[in-house]
């Protein structure tokens, strides 16, 4: 449990490098990717509806957008 505990501590603190480049990238394609090429996969490849994956990206934008928001407010990007 309390090594759980630690590795909960480190993301919050976020002083490892590494995680702060992952969460930032992951940001970045969320807010990319998110509205223009998962719709695009959806529709074209997987044949589902376009309201559902237009919805799809809106709702991957607002989470893209989160987690900047998110690493901004924890000084991740400076």
């Amino acid at each position: 449990m309390t090594k759980i505990n630690d590795e909960i501590k480190q993301i919050d603190n976020m002083e490892s490098k590494t995680t702060r480049i992952a969460l930032t990238v992951v940001a970045v394609v969320l807010l990319f990717a998110g509205p223009t090429y998962i719709p695009y996969v959806m529709v074209e490849l997987l044949q589902l509806n376009y309201f559902a994956a237009i919805g799809t990206g809106a709702v991957l934008f607002i989470v893209g957008i989160i987690m900047m928001l998110y690493l901004a407010h924890k000084k991740v990007l400076t």
